[in-house]
């Protein structure tokens, strides 16, 4: 399975890739095994380990049914939970333990497998403890044999009361996983000084909260406790690496309303989003089909919460905002990070954050809103950025992009974790989108900070009003750009204007070199709207004359604030790397309904656009350019 494939399935992983086949072995000597994992036992017994034949040595803990030993890990609230400890090979001689610690977090979808379970924007388990580290991988409560199926459920119905899932809860998945790493403490098997958190999507969430709440556990009244072990051992989370995760709560429901040179997200009072159609519902179908959710009432409930999002528009009732508060409050790393909810603050761990251009789950803005604020409360504290045409779809992950990013979270592990290697260059780093899948992608581009990547500007206007209806649009190109019923990032659409009731705006075709997008293009114009709940759907695209095609190359959404809907207002799509080439022509277009990935409104409305200003962000150093081409 490959992420970014076209259809559902690949977003069913949520993050991850699968390696299969893990090696067999034999089974470690009873008396080696009553020294690992001790703490995991049912009756005295621990947890059964296989060494490999390549000397790494896997624990399975999972349960095996009416007949058999429930191995599972009892968590901190007595919820069992199926877990992997992947151990290096036995030392020939010196102490079996103290090993740096590696807690990997799987993606939506996909509990873990084995060692081999491809973590996709970084080394498997098994890559990890042939380097020395030990790895624990749980399934995330309300997935797999953690309760997630009907058969894991009925081995003990009492344990699994709250064994649903709880959408990366601080208070809940956060704290398995912290509970996790406290026992192999305890066991001596790992060092408490030197653990990690790493995971893609749905893990990555996990990731980041972690590396967030930076040695402190979230207690279920949402107040914070010094990290320790079951025994008492003051632990300490050393770097984290999530990939391709969200870092505030709209992300499935973004509403336009922050900008990449913004430090204190803005969106709080802004109207709710727009829903992330096809995406929202595939993930939710993902979870029916494989997970334990809620009952009614339960925290969260996410049928409830799903029939809330479809039914749509008006958004201001008690049970929406509801749902956003306990979202930013228990879910939201942003708002942990800025104590949005009173909690005190505290720099994170060191971090290596990594997402996609082209990822329509979770926009490069997801790392950026989270960058923006870390820069600005913490100064020093180290973060390396890093992106790329990689991720959740559209994006085409080439092989070299990704062992490039494997590269870079090895590296930053073994430097902050491990204690070994040179120290990583802070900064940022990104990869341009290429077409076709088979060509290379552009740069690395390395900047100290996100906005050095782009010190140039191509500036376009143009006065004349043109109307966006909640009609219009070309539902086959729509659905050609949909990151799941669609292609992947280098699709092609026909590049005819999609006619009345979308605004197009069609740039001078680049000259000399071309340019380079390197940023969030920005989007300036006076609105006057009549209707209800409008929205803008963008979309930067580049029309190549010689096939009369369009590649979509950034895309956003803005929601009009009811209370203020007309006046001047501006609004960034999400942020990419593309090379636009002589002879091409970027084309801005503004849609009011852009079905399947965005659910369409529930009112009738139009848009008024005139004085529109479209600033591109470029690598290279031009200038501002307004209204002429760019020059080589």
């Amino acid at each position: 399975m490959a992420m970014g494939a076209a259809g559902w399935a690949a977003l069913a992983a949520a993050g991850a890739f699968l390696a299969p086949g893990a090696s067999s072995g034999e089974a470690i000597s009873a008396p080696a095994r009553s020294a690992v994992l001790a703490t995991y036992s049912v009756n005295g017994q621990p947890i059964p380990c296989v060494a490999q034949s390549d000397g790494v040595r896997v624990c399975h803990g999972d349960g095996k049914g009416p007949s058999g030993p429930d191995f599972r890990l009892k968590t901190f609230d007595g919820t069992p939970l199926e877990l992997y400890v992947t151990l290096p090979p036995a030392p020939v001689s010196g102490a079996d333990g103290g090993y740096p610690l590696v807690i990997q977090s799987h993606g939506w979808g996909e509990p873990p497998k084995g060692p081999d379970d491809g973590q996709y924007g970084g080394p498997t388990a098994r890559q990890w403890a042939k380097e020395g580290y030990t790895v624990v991988q749980l399934a995330a409560r309300g997935w797999g044999d953690s309760c997630g199926s009907i058969a894991s459920r009925l081995l003990n119905l009492p344990g699994c009361v709250n064994g649903y899932v709880r959408r990366d809860d601080f208070r809940y998945e956060v704290r398995d996983a912290q509970y996790a790493a406290g026992l192999l403490v305890d066991e001596g098997i790992a060092d408490p000084r030197r653990i990690g958190a790493h995971g893609d999507s749905y893990g990555a969430g996990a990731s980041l909260a972690l590396a967030t709440l930076n040695d402190r556990v979230m207690n279920a009244d949402g107040t914070l406790s010094p990290w320790t072990s079951p025994k008492g051992t003051p632990l300490h989370l050393a770097a984290a690496a999530p990939f391709a995760g969200w870092g505030d709560d709209t992300a499935l429901a973004p509403n336009g309303r922050w900008l990449d040179t913004q430090t204190t997200a803005t969106n709080r009072a802004a109207p709710v989003g727009v829903q992330k159609m096809s995406i929202g519902r595939g993930l939710f179908t993902v979870g029916m089909q494989g997970a334990y959710y809620a009952p009614p009432g339960g925290d969260p409930d996410m049928v409830m919460e799903f029939a809330l999002a479809t039914a749509g528009e008006p958004y201001e009732k008690p049970p929406v905002q509801a749902m956003l508060k306990a979202g930013a409050q228990f879910h939201s790393s942003y708002d942990l990070l800025a104590g949005t909810f009173g909690t005190s603050r505290r720099a994170p761990a060191p971090l290596f954050l990594a997402n996609g251009f082209t990822d329509d789950v979770f926009w490069a803005d997801q790392v950026l809103v989270y960058y923006n604020r870390l820069r600005a409360l913490y100064p020093s504290a180290p973060v390396e950025l890093l992106f790329g045409d990689i991720g959740h779809q559209r994006a085409q992950s080439k092989p070299a992009d990704l062992a490039l990013t494997s590269a870079h979270i090895h590296a930053f592990f073994d430097y902050y974790v491990k204690g070994a290697g040179p120290q990583p260059t802070l900064g940022v780093t990104a990869l341009t989108q290429t077409c076709p899948k088979s060509a290379p992608s552009g740069g690395p581009y390395a900047a100290a900070t996100w906005a050095a990547l782009h010190p140039g500007a191509v500036d376009f206007s143009s006065k004349p009003t043109q109307t966006i209806l909640s009609t219009g649009g070309d539902p086959k190109v729509s659905k050609a750009f949909d990151p799941v019923s669609g292609g992947l990032s280098c699709t092609t659409a026909p590049a005819a204007d999609e006619g009345r009731g979308v605004a197009t705006y069609r740039l001078p075709t680049p000259t000399g070199a071309g340019y380079t997008l390197l940023g969030s293009p920005t989007v300036t114009a006076d609105l006057r709207v009549t209707g209800e709940f409008a929205y803008i759907a963008g979309r930067l695209v580049d029309v190549d004359p010689a096939t009369n095609t369009k590649t979509l190359v950034a895309r956003g959404a803005y929601r009009i604030d009811p209370k203020a809907p007309n006046g001047r207002q501006t609004f960034q799509l999400s942020a990419n790397g593309w090379y636009f080439a002589p002879g091409h022509i970027p084309q801005l277009e503004l849609l009011g309904r852009d079905a399947p990935f965005l659910r369409p409104s529930n009112g009738v409305f139009s848009i008024a656009v005139s004085n529109l200003e479209l600033r591109l962000p470029i690598h290279e150093v031009l200038g501002a350019i307004s209204p002429n081409p760019a020059r080589p």
